[in-house]
C-alpha cells in the first residue's frame, strides 16, 4: 500500500507561479511511490478569481491522479501590501480548516511560500493529522529564505518584527524531519542561521523545468512565428525577461540601462527590443517609466499559459536572468532552467557565489555581472548585440541545454525527492 503524502502548495496548476508549476511536476512525479494530495488556493496568482471559484469555501478536484483541495481566498492587488497580507492570511486560515478534514498522511511537504506561513502550515499539519500513534514526517522545502528576502530589498524594515519572523521560520527548520533547499548558497544561509552548530538534517535538490515540454525549436517554427507576430517581435533582436515582474530583481535600475538602447540596431539591421513577459507588483511602475521616457524599445507581454511557454521562450535571442543585490543565499531564479531548456544564451545579473552564477559558470551558458553594476550590464548588452548570431553566443545556448540534460533534468530531481522522503 502506498504511503500518503500531503503537499501545502499555496499556488498550483493552472496558476502561472513557477513554484506552482514545479510542485505540479513533483506531485505527479511521485505518484508511483505515494498517494499524493495538495492543499492550495483557488486559481488566483494574477490577483483575480474566475466566477467558477467564487461560490464555495473549498473545492476538491483530481488532476492527473493528484487529489487537490482548493481553498477560498479573496481577490487582491499585487501592488498593495495590505491586500496581499489579507489574501495570505485567509489562505493560511482556510488551509488549516481543510487540513482537519483530510485524515492522516505519512509525509507532509511544506513549502516556504507564502513566507513563514507555509512552514507554519507544515507544523500545524504535523501535529493535527496524526493517527494517534504516529505523526507525519515533515519535509520543509525552502524555495526562499524569509524574512531575509524581504529584508534584502527593503520591503519591510521593522527590526523587531523581522527578528520575530526569523525566529518562527528557524523554529520550523528545527522541527522539520528534513529540510530541502534549492541552491548551494541557500545551504550556507541555513548553516548561518544555526551558527554552524546543531544544523537540522538537510539536502540540496535543484529546481527544474519540464525538459520534455520546454525544448529548443527552430527559428521558423510556426508557433514561434505566430507568437512573434502577435506581439510585434518580427525582425527584432529580442532580449527577453520572462517571469515574475516583482520586487527582487532591480528592474527599475535595469530600465535605466535599457533606455540607453533606444533606436539601436544590430549589424543585420534588426531593431533591438526588450520583451518583458509576465506580471507582478512592479509591472505598472515599469509601464509608467516606459511611457514617461518614450521607450519604444520595450514591449510588455502577458503571462503565457504553460503549453505556450516553449514558444515564448524560443522567441528570444537572449534571455535576462536577474536578481537584486542581497538575494544571494536567499532565493534561486527558477527562470534560469527554462532559458537553458530552450538553448538560449543567458545574460545573468546576479551575485558571485549564488546558485544561478554557479550554474551559468559550470555550464558556460552565458555572461555574468553583478547586480547594480550598471556599466557592466550596459557593456554586456552591447557585447551580445555586437556579436549577434556569432558561434560563441549560439554555443552558449547549446551548452546550457547540454548541461541541463546531464545534470538538471526534472526526472533526476524528482528521483532525489523520492529517495529523500523514503529514507526518513
Amino acid at each position: 500500500m502506498k504511503k500518503k503524502l500531503l503537499i501545502y502548495a499555496h499556488y498550483y496548476y493552472p496558476d502561472a507561479a513557477s513554484t506552482g508549476q514545479i510542485l505540479q511536476d513533483l506531485a505527479e512525479g511521485l505518484l508511483d511511490s505515494f498517494d499524493v494530495s495538495v492543499i492550495c488556493t483557488i486559481p488566483s496568482y494574477s490577483g483575480k478569481i474566475i466566477e467558477h471559484y467564487k461560490s464555495k469555501d473549498y473545492y476538491i478536484e483530481e488532476i492527473n491522479g493528484v487529489k487537490v483541495y482548493r481553498v477560498h481566498v479573496p481577490e487582491f492587488n499585487k501592488a498593495s501590501k495590505i491586500s496581499r497580507i489579507i489574501n495570505l492570511a485567509e489562505y493560511y486560515i482556510n488551509a488549516k480548516k481543510i487540513t482537519k478534514k483530510i485524515g492522516y498522511h505519512d509525509y507532509i511537504l511544506a513549502v516556504s511560500q507564502p513566507p513563514f506561513l507555509g512552514g507554519l502550515l507544515g507544523l500545524y499539519g504535523k501535529n493535527k493529522i496524526n493517527n494517534g500513534t504516529n505523526k507525519p514526517k515533515l519535509i520543509y522545502q525552502i524555495q526562499d529564505f524569509n524574512p531575509e528576502q524581504i529584508e534584502a530589498v527593503g520591503y519591510f524594515k521593522n527590526k523587531i518584527i523581522i527578528e520575530f519572523l526569523k525566529f518562527l521560520d528557524k523554529n520550523t527548520c528545527k522541527k522539520a524531519d528534513l529540510i530541502i533547499t534549492v541552491g548551494r548558497d541557500l545551504v550556507e544561509t541555513l548553516k548561518r542561521r544555526f551558527n554552524y552548530n546543531d544544523i537540522p538534517k538537510y539536502v540540496m535538490i535543484n529546481n527544474w523545468i519540464n525538459d520534455k515540454e520546454v525544448f529548443p525549436l527552430p527559428i521558423d517554427d510556426e508557433n514561434v512565428k505566430k507568437f512573434k507576430k502577435e506581439y510585434g517581435l518580427d525582425n527584432k533582436y529580442i532580449i527577453m525577461y520572462s517571469g515574475n515582474i516583482g520586487l527582487y530583481y532591480d528592474l527599475d535600475g535595469l530600465f535605466k540601462v535599457i533606455e540607453k538602447f533606444k533606436n539601436v540596431k544590430t549589424k543585420n539591421n534588426r531593431d533591438v527590443l526588450f520583451a518583458f513577459v509576465g506580471g507582478g507588483s512592479f509591472l505598472d511602475i515599469l509601464k509608467k517609466y516606459q511611457i514617461e521616457h518614450d521607450m519604444n524599445n520595450v514591449v510588455f507581454i502577458p503571462y503565457q499559459e504553460k503549453n505556450r511557454l516553449v514558444y515564448s521562450l524560443n522567441a528570444a535571442d537572449v534571455h535576462l536572468c536577474v536578481n537584486s543585490k542581497g538575494i544571494k543565499g536567499v532565493s534561486v531564479p527558477s527562470k534560469l532552467y527554462g532559458i537553458m531548456a530552450v538553448a538560449k544564451p543567458v545574460l545573468g545579473i546576479m551575485e558571485d557565489g549564488s546558485e544561478g552564477s554557479y550554474v551559468i559558470k559550470e555550464a558556460n551558458c552565458g555572461i555574468l555581472c553583478e547586480p547594480m553594476d550598471y556599466d557592466a550590464i550596459e557593456k554586456n548588452i552591447k557585447f551580445l548585440i555586437d556579436n549577434e548570431n556569432s558561434d560563441s553566443i549560439i554555443n552558449m545556448g547549446k551548452n546550457g541545454r547540454r548541461y541541463l540534460d546531464k545534470c538538471l533534468r526534472m526526472d533526476l530531481s524528482i528521483n532525489k525527492y523520492n529517495d529523500a522522503l523514503l529514507s526518513l
